[in-house]
């Protein structure tokens, strides 16, 4: 038995994931928890595999042969993980870099909640700057943010999904939240097996939340930990594919949508991403972009056909 299985899923970022995994060492150290590390690679073609068999031998490696998708991806590392029966899963992208004693403080955090399910680290970009880690279910207040021009001062608030900044000084103690982001996600084992993981029906973006919606519904707590803090760099895989990424981004919230929100709420927010990126569409230059546009309004399209 371990006290924690951390689980990456990588794509193209060796060098990200190089220095990811020495964090992860180092923190576990300092922590003093039994941890262990499974790389799950979706077929990169940056020496990904070959690096970690060189340099990081005692890492756990799953080499997928096609991109199998972060949330199916996931889950391949969460099955081969239960066999060291862990209390946690702790599941981490590779652009990060783990504080000492972030994964402690998160255990920690669960630990002494009985009703604790999840919980995600505080996280800040690269250059020190803050970066939202928790966030409200999304909502058509959310989708408008989304898709049309704002007042700056509003994207900070809850209106736009946001908790305030102020409950996420270091010094704060947790606070309950209704999803973390993706890149940093500790999961009580027994709530990992009894909600299955993530829903491999989406392939890339929304699966954390689409799983803390299950979470909460099987009525387990999420929470923030302000004092454990993680270094997340931000879409260093999917900066590499934009249009695509963007696609995969509205086909997995027309999928969010389609499964947690009833029919009238559906059908208004499949006319605002329709007419929007409609008219987005028109006005592009980029031939890849315009044709992503397109693309994205008839997913939704369809998705408020079928609404009901």
């Amino acid at each position: 038995m371990i006290d924690v299985a951390i689980i990456i899923v990588s794509w193209n970022v060796r060098n990200y994931l190089s220095d990811c995994l020495r964090s992860v060492a180092a923190d576990l150290r300092v922590s003093r928890l039994r941890g262990e590390v499974w790389v799950v690679d979706n077929a990169s073609t940056d020496g990904t595999v070959a690096l970690l068999e060189d340099l990081f031998p005692q890492v756990n490696v799953i080499a997928n042969q096609t991109n199998a998708g972060f949330g199916a991806a996931n889950n391949q590392g969460l099955r081969a993980a239960a066999a060291r029966h862990p209390r946690y899963y702790f599941f981490l992208n590779p652009d990060t870099l783990v504080r000492p004693g972030a994964i402690g403080r998160l255990v920690k955090c669960l630990d002494e909640r009985p009703k604790g399910g999840m919980a995600g680290a505080r996280l800040i970009y690269g250059d020190g700057r803050f970066q939202h880690s928790g966030f409200s279910f999304p909502g058509l207040g959310q989708l408008i943010f989304d898709l049309y021009n704002m007042p700056a001062r509003l994207y900070e608030s809850r209106l736009n999904g946001r908790y305030p900044r102020r409950y996420y000084r270091n010094d704060r103690s947790p606070f309950p939240i209704d999803h973390p982001l993706g890149a940093s996600m500790l999961v009580r084992a027994d709530v990992a097996e009894s909600t299955q993981g993530f829903d491999e029906s989406f392939h890339m973006y929304c699966e954390e939340i689409d799983w803390s919606w299950r979470v909460r519904e099987s009525g387990w707590e999420i929470y923030a930990v302000p004092a454990a803090e993680i270094v997340h760099f931000s879409g260093e895989s999917t900066k590499q594919i934009p249009a695509q990424s963007m696609i995969n981004l509205w086909e997995s919230r027309a999928r969010l949508y389609h499964k947690h929100h009833g029919r009238l709420r559906r059908t208004l927010a499949s006319w605002l991403v329709h007419s929007r990126m409609s008219n987005r569409a028109r006005r592009a230059q980029d031939p890849n972009m315009k044709a992503a546009y397109e693309h994205i309004a008839a997913v939704w399209a369809k998705d408020g056909s079928d609404a009901g």
